[in-house]
């Protein structure tokens, strides 16, 4: 089963930055566009950042445009997530999932904690 592996997470102060990574193997990796979300506690997911298969076309939430940067490695099956000038409020746990019916399916994500 393909299941993504996400991982970068940690704990930083305001304003600091986190890259995070999303290894997706078992698949042609290439053929698929990329989704970031996160969860906070007590909210619903939401959606962060989106990737086409290329990686040349990427769409952010109004919560994270300008500071947010996804991106991708095709021949390393990775996506990236390069976070800057972090709030308080993206204290969440973090998750990629591919967008496919097929192989999108959800990894146990990676948290970020931002907190002075």
């Amino acid at each position: 089963q393909v299941q993504p592996v996400e991982s970068g997470g940690g704990l930083v102060q305001p304003g600091g930055s986190l890259r995070l990574s999303c290894v997706v193997s078992g698949f042609t990796f290439s053929n698929y566009g990329l989704d970031w979300y996160r969860q906070a506690p007590g909210k619903e997911r939401e959606l962060v950042a989106s990737i086409n298969n290329s990686g040349g076309w990427t769409n952010y939430a109004d919560s994270v445009k300008g500071r947010f940067t996804i991106s991708r490695d095709n021949n390393k099956n990775t996506a990236f997530l390069q976070m800057n000038a972090l709030k308080l409020e993206d204290t969440a746990l973090y998750l990629c999932k591919v967008q496919s019916q097929i192989f999108g399916t959800w990894g146990q994500g990676t948290q970020v904690t931002v907190s002075s």
